[in-house]
């Protein structure tokens, strides 16, 4: 628009004489001029936070290097990259055994169930106080009872008896490296997210949804915290959704983590989790702790 009036500005002014001073210092103007409405102000930057670069990572394999991966906000609904977090490769980038996996899921499923079959034995089948018929003489096979478990009817030998519990402890290392294969799974197919802190600006349950789909986190999320005593407002944005959970770092299991698409730790809740499986990788009573476990022992 403003080459258009130049240009027939240009063409007025050359015939009246006027000079091409007059002209550019008109075209200036002409540029100054906001044809497009009032300029809207920009955002005020984001405060400027520390890039983490590298952490002291303690017994580190020579033959393995720290992983790395970006540590977000939930402050805004927009990802934004707060900087670099190093992960310790005997964590989260070990042998992906899916053997040890499956045990561990196996066992959480089976360890609180609790079967309800039951069958009667011949002592709790009604009826059967006489002998059927007489022990000779009747060509008949001898028999005593008509509960007995070979008539029809009768009690049942071997049978289910309720209430019988499935209960069995997993070895201790069993379900140690059952956490670190899931969680090296996890963060190989990119499904853990590191952020500072669980704190979210409203209480709104959309806010969390639409933070959630924006970011392409699944339809599942699992938040991680060092802490039992979460933060108010993702607290109550969560009650109203079913498949967006808060756990604390001692409740971290292996079926938890593969219920739900997306894990989501934060930075205190990393070092919590890091902490306790280098612990017990090199604790120097392993003899003692993978004991079998016997009722009562604890």
């Amino acid at each position: 628009m403003a080459s258009f009036i130049l240009r027939r500005v240009a063409t007025v002014y050359k015939s009246s004489g006027i000079g091409i001073r007059t002209i550019s210092s008109s075209h200036q103007f002409l540029q100054d001029l906001n044809v497009g409405g009032l300029e809207v102000p920009a955002a005020p930057p984001r405060p400027i936070l520390p890039i983490i670069t590298q952490r002291n990572l303690d017994l580190v394999p020579k033959v393995k290097e720290p992983r790395q991966t970006w540590v977000e906000n939930l402050d805004t609904v927009e990802e934004e990259k707060l900087g670099l977090v190093d992960l310790h490769p005997s964590v989260f980038a070990s042998v992906p055994r899916m053997d040890i996996i499956h045990e561990n899921t196996r066992w959480q499923q089976l360890y609180r169930h609790v079967s309800y079959a039951n069958t009667k034995v011949r002592s709790e089948v009604r009826g059967g106080g006489r002998k059927p018929w007489r022990q000779k003489g009747s060509g008949r096979a001898r028999h005593g009872s008509i509960r007995s478990p070979l008539w029809k009817g009768g009690g049942v030998v071997h049978g289910p008896r309720s209430p019988t519990t499935s209960f069995f402890m997993l070895p201790f290392y069993t379900r140690v490296n059952g956490l670190i294969a899931t969680l090296s799974v996890k963060f190989a197919q990119d499904d853990i997210h590191v952020v500072e802190s669980l704190e979210i600006p409203t209480a709104d349950p959309e806010y969390l949804n639409s933070l959630v789909e924006e970011r392409l986190w699944g339809p599942s999320v699992l938040f991680i915290d060092d802490t039992d005593i979460m933060p108010q407002n993702i607290v109550t944005a969560s009650e109203s959704f079913g498949h967006y959970n808060l756990m604390p770092v001692y409740g971290l299991n292996v079926y938890s983590m593969l219920k739900h698409q997306t894990l989501v730790l934060t930075l205190a809740a990393l070092e919590r989790i890091e902490e306790r499986i280098l612990f017990h990788l090199h604790r120097t009573d392993k003899m003692e702790v993978g004991k079998k476990f016997r009722v009562g022992s604890v």
